[in-house]
């Protein structure tokens, strides 16, 4: 069995960090994703926008990471954002009333779902 990867990425611009997160958040990497948020919050990080574009999945392990350090920038005076989660990321996040974790202009919404009368018929 293959262990779950994440790869981190992060820009700082003066004191703004983008972190690009490409892989799996779970019981296994979900230290790493906290481990480098805390850093953003060291080194003076004002604003921390995270990129979840590539994230394939993530547990309740990574949710937590994502609420504790959302706690940690609340208390030092930092915002932290979460763009473009998976859709099931974002329904997890909004089930569990932490949904405001999520940049609201970025939640990736599902599409409705169309059965073949409703669409005419046609698929």
């Amino acid at each position: 069995m293959a262990l779950p990867q994440l790869n981190v990425y992060r820009h700082d611009h003066s004191t703004r960090a983008l972190i690009t997160l490409a892989g799996e958040i779970d019981l296994v990497t979900a230290p790493l994703v906290r481990i480098v948020l805390a850093e953003c919050l060291r080194d003076g990080i004002r604003v921390v926008d995270v990129d979840l574009t590539a994230v394939t999945f993530c547990d309740a392990s990574g949710l937590n990471a994502f609420l504790a350090a959302s706690r940690l920038a609340a208390d030092a005076g930092t915002t932290l954002r979460l763009h473009y989660p998976p859709p099931a990321m974002a329904r997890i996040a909004e089930i569990t009333g932490s949904g405001f974790l999520l940049h609201p202009a970025h939640v990736a919404q599902a599409p409705a779902h169309r059965t073949p009368a409703a669409a005419g018929g046609a698929l």
